[in-house]
């Protein structure tokens, strides 16, 4: 059965900045890609067979990097021009919601589960985890194993199941129709146009949903998380470089064409394409592609593309393109 999977990246990433100033969030950089790479190769290894982004700030950027790395994919691409939620983003794509099953990923999250037995589903599945402080979610309240409502950001939680993000909708035309309502009645859940309230008119209106529970779900939304989950993945992804030289304390990722000298490197760090980094000590970072480092100790910091980072031990989060000298 074919599937189609519609993920929206037109958030502008307010806590990522100054990186999100030029870089849109789902480009910065996590391990060995960027986040919107984990993304779309999951969800490409588990069967979909057509992709579908909702653009919105720094569009472009995105557009470039799809077609780059996955243009051997049917790629469909809608434009979400304001933001006024996820389920306003979902609007901007409906044309896509024809009655094809569709699997809704969001393009600041990582989540590890084992999709391709979803897609094989005949009836809606959504991705949930137990969480501490339901508050800030989706919540969805269970009964032997299928949902018997939503409620989006809950002051007082009947449940403490998160949505994470992973929605498998496989009567798309009535998401379509309920999304359809949501607008055109200006229905909206602290300003703005909720899937979770979609999802509840569809529930209302006959669909069923059941969840499957996901075993690690990774928030890119600030740089705190962004460099949690790059710890997480190079567990996995790093590549541990023996690099003369230099001392490499795994997990790391070190981009084959960047240049490393006369460095302790580790651990946590992820190197990208083209980077320099020269004299220097760096752990639990991120440096972006074409960044230089020179003769500095780096902790807990991002570096975006492009940027140059120079002259004293200091703990920095500097924007791509950006540069930065201490003389």
């Amino acid at each position: 059965m074919p599937v189609r999977a519609i993920v929206p990246v037109a958030g502008f990433g307010t806590r990522l900045r100054p990186h999100t100033h030029i870089v849109p969030k789902a480009l910065l950089t996590v391990a060995d890609k960027p986040i919107l790479g984990h993304i779309l190769d999951g969800i490409l290894q588990a069967g979909v067979h057509e992709l579908v982004l909702v653009i919105g700030y720094k569009g472009e950027r995105i557009v470039e990097y799809v077609r780059a790395h996955y243009g051997h994919v049917p790629v469909e691409f809608a434009v979400q021009e304001e933001p006024h939620g996820l389920g306003h983003a979902i609007w901007c794509a409906r044309e896509w919601l024809d009655g094809t099953p569709v699997l809704i990923v969001l393009g600041d999250t990582i989540v590890e589960a084992e999709l391709a037995p979803i897609l094989q589903q005949r009836e809606s599945y959504l991705a949930v985890k137990r969480v501490e402080d339901p508050r800030r979610f989706g919540v969805v309240l269970l009964h032997g194993g299928e949902v018997l409502g939503f409620v989006e950001k809950p002051e007082h939680p009947p449940s403490d199941l998160a949505l994470v993000g992973v929605y498998y909708i496989v009567n798309s035309a009535l998401l379509r129709e309920c999304l359809e309502e949501l607008v055109q009645r200006d229905l909206r859940t602290r300003g703005e146009y909720q899937l979770t309230d979609a999802l509840e008119l569809m529930r209302q209106r006959g669909e069923r949903f059941r969840v499957f529970f996901v075993d690690a779900w990774y928030d890119c939304g600030k740089v705190e998380t962004l460099l949690e989950t790059n710890r997480h993945l190079l567990h996995k992804r790093g590549n541990n470089p023996v690099l003369p030289g230099c001392t490499v304390i795994p997990p790391v990722y070190i981009a084959p064409d960047a240049q490393v000298e006369r460095s302790v490197i580790g651990p946590y760090v992820a190197i990208g394409q083209g980077a320099c980094v020269c004299e220097s000590i760096v752990r639990n970072s991120i440096v972006n592609a074409g960044a230089q480092l020179q003769r500095v100790l780096l902790e807990d910091s991002v570096i975006g593309g492009g940027a140059l980072v120079s002259g004293r031990f200091q703990r920095v989060n500097v924007g791509e393109d950006s540069e930065v000298r201490w003389e």
